[in-house]
């Protein structure tokens, strides 16, 4: 087997998010947000889980950082609740909800490790989403004054401010097929959220820029490897036609500072795009110190006949209506196992071919990894240990797969583990454990898994055999 050997300046991380894991739903002045709406709305998540306690981070911080601290984490990525800091996404800000993430930053930098703050990980206000959410222009003016209140706040301590996590997730599964918060089914909506997000990551940016010069500017983006059933022409097309609905769709306008003129041309009979106004295609492409990278696996595409059963294993959850706007003559194939308790397929080949193209097509941009790791179905032996060998392996293969899109000349300068902790995931509730450290939700009892050992081992090594 071949061994990578990282080196020194390589930054070694975990990730959470905010509604994932704070839990204290309605305490010290935080106001309700699209997902406490969502999952408290019957049918919407697995079992009616929600997240008002999730692994209780909100009480147990402290505990989580001693956890962040023994793993020998170079950096840790965590999201701050926009309801909790800006209680209604407007206005007076919350200073009990302020406080709450200026003790977890300087816990952080007490204990070595550099604290990566993400604006956005989904929890929109409820009261903005009442007066339009994402498909109206004025969210992404709220959410600069929000970037602008937690970065006067933080932003003198904090390593690199990300601006939003996934925006394709926010637009498309929250507009588009529902099966994210806020649960709505409308194409046009869909696409209109995907400028406003973009829009909101420029104007948060700039920002940035002004008020934290030194510290660094992300964004994260779920990037998706798209691949075609066969190289008829069709199934190229269809290739084409979702990738720029998944990647184009973002990185056009945020790195070079323009849609793609063949997604405009797709969604013409979905919406004219008349929302972009001059000069923000500009606004969106402030220049950034890295791209976040989030990896899980890859998509199979084929130009669908019409007539058979259409095929949606998109991995993105069941619903009667697509997150993939104007391409309903796309179908989605299921892959070859392994898959993860997701029902993802395990493809770290893809993972360094993605690294590739961004280093192809983006050259000079460096890359993070703010996202990679897998759900399955842990057991706890009889003497409490818990032997998460399919974890291991999966986590080996793909950060392997991440230093060989380094020696292919890839940019990549760090790695952030997903999760820390086990977590309310979002619409499958707290059925799937993504975490290297098990919570007992009954308890919030932490017990390291295997893989948690391993990866401690990895980062005070940085070689991978």
């Amino acid at each position: 087997m071949t061994e990578h050997v990282f080196p020194d300046d390589f930054v070694w991380g975990s990730a959470t998010a905010a509604y994932q894991i704070e839990g204290a739903a309605r305490e010290d002045g935080r106001g309700p947000s699209i997902w406490d709406t969502y999952s408290h709305t019957l049918g919407r998540t697995l079992n009616g889980d929600t997240g008002d306690v999730a692994a209780d981070h909100y009480h147990r911080w402290q505990e989580d950082l001693g956890h962040i601290a023994d793993l020998g984490l170079d950096a840790y990525r965590f999201s701050i609740s926009w309801p909790r800091v800006q209680p209604g996404g407007s206005g007076q800000f919350n200073r009990a909800g302020l406080d709450f993430y200026s003790r977890l930053v300087d816990g952080l930098l007490e204990r070595g490790v550099r604290p990566v703050a993400t604006m956005y990980h989904w929890d929109l206000p409820q009261e903005l989403e009442d007066a339009g959410g994402w498909a109206v222009r004025d969210t992404a003016l709220r959410f600069q004054e929000y970037a602008a209140g937690i970065v006067e706040a933080l932003g003198d301590r904090v390593h690199t401010w990300t601006t939003f996590n996934e925006p394709w997730c926010s637009a498309y599964l929250g507009y588009a097929s529902g099966v994210h918060a806020p649960g709505r089914t409308e194409p046009a909506a869909a696409l209109a959220a995907v400028h406003h997000l973009n829009l909101a990551h420029g104007l948060a940016g700039r920002v940035v820029r002004e008020l934290a010069p030194a510290a660094q500017l992300s964004v994260t983006l779920n990037l998706h490897v798209i691949r075609p059933a066969s190289d008829s022409a069709a199934d190229l097309d269809a290739v084409r036609r979702i990738d720029a609905l998944a990647n184009r769709a973002f990185l056009g306008p945020m790195l070079q500072g323009a849609y793609p003129a063949d997604l405009l041309a797709d969604t013409a009979a979905v919406t004219d795009w008349s929302f972009v106004r001059d000069g923000d295609e500009s606004t969106i492409a402030v220049p950034l110190d890295v791209l976040g990278v989030n990896y899980y696996s890859s998509t199979l595409v084929r130009a669908w006949d019409g007539l058979s059963p259409r095929s949606d294993a998109d991995g993105h959850g069941k619903s009667a209506a697509s997150a993939w706007v104007a391409a309903d003559g796309v179908e989605f194939l299921p892959q070859p196992g392994p898959y993860t308790a997701m029902g993802w397929n395990i493809d770290p080949d893809a993972f360094t071919e993605l690294l590739l193209r961004l280093h192809r097509e983006y050259p000079g941009q460096p890359l993070m990894i703010t996202e990679n790791g897998a759900a399955f179905d842990d057991v706890v032996s009889a003497d409490g240990t818990i032997a998460d060998d399919r974890r291991i392996d999966y986590l080996h293969r793909h950060i392997g797969a991440v230093a060989q899109a380094r020696a292919g000349g890839a940019d990549v300068r760090g790695y952030f583990l997903w999760s820390l902790l086990d977590n309310f995931e979002w619409g499958y509730g707290y059925d799937r454990r993504f975490g290297i450290i098990r919570v007992d939700y009954d308890t919030q009892v932490r017990t390291w898994k295997q893989s948690a050992h391993w990866y401690r081992r990895l980062i005070a090594t940085g070689r991978l055999g």
